[in-house]
């Protein structure tokens, strides 16, 4: 699984009309091939930073995105920010998930 997360430090009197925006795309977003998930998060101590976080099946579909159109007009966003976004690509060779930790809790430490 590969992880896309960008964040943005929005203008204060940007946030709504980013919001609907990024909102809007996430739809067509969530319908390209290999699109696993895609969220928006607002952080609450900071209400200027917004943050996508994309899950995609692998780096082929991943980087098919970042060519497309959608992606284009992603960046397009720009002049609604601060600064320029902020994007940082994960590639996860294993997830585990709520067992997991289950399992670490009952060991004795």
């Amino acid at each position: 699984m590969i992880i896309l997360k960008i964040t943005m430090n929005v203008l204060s009197e940007k946030k709504k009309e980013l919001s609907q925006t990024l909102l809007s795309m996430m739809e067509a977003m969530e319908k390209a091939e290999g699109c696993l998930r895609c969220t928006l998060y607002s952080d609450i101590e900071d209400k200027s930073l917004l943050m996508l976080l994309e899950e995609w099946r692998n780096r082929k579909d991943l980087d098919h995105h970042l060519r497309s159109e959608i992606f284009g007009v992603l960046l397009g966003t720009k002049s609604l920010l601060n600064e320029p976004h902020e994007l940082d690509i994960y590639t996860i060779h294993q997830a585990e998930s709520y067992e997991a930790v289950l399992a670490a809790r009952e060991k004795p430490t």
